[in-house]
C-alpha cells in the first residue's frame, strides 16, 4: 500500500471516528436544571426585620419633614400677625400723615416725638420667612417708636392735650400777667378767687394786677400716663379808689395793698383713654389736686382803722393780698381733641370741688381774731372749647373760649350776704412756635367778656423736654 493511499484512508476513518465520538458525547451531555436554594426561617425573619427597619426610617423621615413644615407654618402665622400689626400701625400713620399734610405739617410741629410715620422695630418677619440657603436681612439700628398721641396744637388752656412720652421729663417755666378793674366791688374782708370780693358795697373803683411765675414738671410714666407738679409764685397789687359812705366826703381816697409769696402747689395726673386719628377723637382724663401752701385770705390782716365803715358791719380791706385760696381742692376733668382737616377741635370739661374749712377765724387790725366758723366755698364748673390750626412746620395758632360757673359761698350753713352765683367768660387766642426739637414757645392772650372776669391776661410758656 502506498503512503498516499494510506493517508487518504486514515483521514477518512479518523474523521468518521471523531464524528461518532462527538455524537456519543452529545447524547451523554444533559444541561443542569435550576432549583432555588433552600431558605431557612431565620433568614426569612432577617429579611422581614430589615424591611421593617427601612419602613420605620422612612416614617421617621416623613415625620421630621412634617414637623419642619409645621414649624414653617407657625413661623408664617407669626409673620402674618406681625404684618397685620404693621398694617394697622401704617394705616394709623397714613391717617396722621394725611392729616399732617392737610394741616400743613402740624404733627411735626409737636416735636421729634410727634412723628407720624415709623418703621417696624423688630426682625420677626425677616427671620421667620427666609428662603433656604439665603442669609436673612436684618435691620440696622432701631426706628423710633410709633407715636399714637394726639396732634400738638398751640395750648391756650391750663391742661395740655399732648402727653409727655414715656421716660421723658418736661420742664415748663411760665409767666402770667392779669389785670382787672371794677367800678363797684363787694367786700367781706377776704378774697374767694382773684378779682371777686364779697361784702359791703362801699368801693367805687378797684384796680388789681396779678403776676404769677410758675414752674411745672411733667414726667411720662408711660406713653399714655403722665404726672405733673406745678409750683407758682404770686405777686398781687390792688388799688382801691372810693369815697367812704356815711361820711359826706367829696374826696376820693386811695387804699393800696399788695402781697407776694409761694402760691398753692398743684399735682395732676393725666391718662390718654384711646387711640384716635383722622376724624376720630382723642380723650385724655385728668385729676388735679390743689393744696393751700399759699398765704390764705384768713391769715392776712384786715384794716379796720383807716378803712372800716362806721355804723355798719365793721369789715374792711386786707392790708396784704393773699397768695392762695385757703382751701384744698380736687378737680376731675376730661380733655378731648378731634382732628378734622385742616384743623383740630379741642376742649375741656371739669369741676372744681373746694373742701370746707372748720373753725376758721380772720385777723383784724387792733381787734385780734374774729371767729367765722365753717366756711364752704362754692364749686366751679368749667367748660371750654377751641380750634387749632398749623401755619407751617413750626408755627401754629389756636382760638378758644372758656366759661366758668361759680357757686355761692356759705358760712355756717348760710349763704354769705352779697354772695351770688357768678359766670366768668374769657376769649382766648394763642400761638406756638417750635424753636427746636426740644423747646417750644407758647403765647396766650385772654380777654374777659363778663363783668366778673379779669379784663386781660397774658401767659407765656416755654416747655423744654429732657
Amino acid at each position: 500500500m502506498s503512503r498516499k493511499s494510506w493517508r487518504s484512508r486514515c483521514s477518512t476513518g479518523c474523521t468518521g471516528l471523531l464524528l461518532l465520538g462527538g455524537a456519543a458525547n452529545a447524547q451523554n451531555f444533559m444541561p443542569p436544571t435550576y432549583s432555588p436554594p433552600a431558605t431557612s426561617s431565620a433568614e426569612l425573619s432577617a429579611v422581614i426585620r430589615k424591611s421593617m427597619l427601612e419602613q420605620n426610617a422612612r416614617i421617621e423621615t416623613l415625620q421630621a419633614q412634617l414637623a419642619a413644615q409645621s414649624a414653617q407654618i407657625e413661623a408664617m402665622k407669626r409673620a402674618l400677625a406681625a404684618q397685620q400689626a404693621d398694617y394697622r400701625a401704617l394705616r394709623h400713620a397714613v391717617d396722621l400723615d394725611v392729616l399732617e399734610q392737610q394741616r400743613a405739617g402740624n404733627v411735626r410741629a409737636g416735636g421729634s416725638m410727634a412723628s407720624a410715620l415709623s418703621m417696624p422695630t423688630g426682625n420677626a418677619i425677616a427671620d421667620d420667612v427666609v428662603p433656604a440657603g439665603q442669609t436673612p436681612q436684618r435691620t440696622v439700628g432701631q426706628a423710633p417708636e410709633h407715636d399714637e398721641r394726639p396732634p400738638a396744637v398751640a395750648p391756650i388752656f391750663n391742661q395740655p392735650g399732648v402727653l409727655t412720652p414715656r421716660g421723658k421729663l418736661v420742664v415748663e417755666p411760665s409767666y402770667q400777667f392779669g389785670y382787672s378793674s371794677a367800678d363797684r366791688v363787694a367786700l367781706i374782708g377776704y378774697t374767694v378767687i382773684p378779682a371777686i370780693l364779697i361784702g359791703l358795697i362801699d368801693a367805687r373803683q378797684v384796680k388789681t394786677t396779678t403776676q404769677t411765675g410758675a414752674v411745672a414738671l411733667r414726667y411720662g410714666l408711660t406713653n399714655r400716663l403722665e404726672v405733673e407738679l406745678r409750683v407758682p409764685y404770686v405777686y398781687g397789687h390792688t388799688d382801691t379808689i372810693s369815697r367812704e359812705i356815711f361820711t359826706g366826703s367829696a374826696t376820693d381816697k386811695v387804699f393800696t395793698s399788695s402781697g407776694h409769696g409761694i402760691g398753692d402747689i398743684e399735682a395732676t395726673a393725666r391718662y390718654q383713654m384711646n387711640d384716635g386719628g383722622a376724624d376720630r377723637p382723642y380723650y385724655v382724663g385728668w385729676l388735679r389736686f390743689k393744696s393751700r401752701t399759699g398765704r390764705d385770705p384768713f391769715e392776712v390782716t384786715t384794716d379796720c382803722v383807716n378803712r372800716c365803715v362806721q355804723n355798719a358791719t365793721g369789715t374792711g380791706l386786707p392790708l396784704q393780698l393773699p397768695t392762695g385760696s385757703g382751701f384744698y381742692s380736687l378737680q376731675p376733668g376730661i380733655t378731648w381733641l378731634y382732628p378734622s382737616d385742616p384743623v383740630v377741635f379741642f376742649g375741656n370739661l371739669s369741676y372744681l370741688h373746694n373742701f370746707p374749712r372748720h373753725n376758721v377765724s380772720r385777723t383784724v387790725l387792733l381787734g385780734g381774731k374774729e371767729p367765722l366758723g365753717t366756711v364752704r366755698v362754692g364749686g366751679i364748673a368749667d367748660v371750654s372749647v377751641g380750634m387749632g390750626l398749623a401755619l407751617n412746620e413750626k408755627a401754629s395758632m389756636s382760638i378758644g373760649y372758656d366759661q366758668s360757673f361759680i357757686g355761692t359761698t356759705k358760712q355756717n350753713g348760710r349763704t354769705v350776704p352779697g354772695s351770688a352765683r357768678s359766670v366768668l367768660g374769657t376769649l382766648l387766642v394763642g400761638g406756638s412756635y417750635r424753636l427746636n426739637d426740644r423747646r417750644t414757645l407758647n403765647f396766650t392772650l385772654g380777654v374777659g367778656v363778663t363783668r366778673d372776669t379779669p379784663d386781660v391776661s397774658v401767659t407765656i410758656r416755654m416747655p423744654m423736654m429732657y
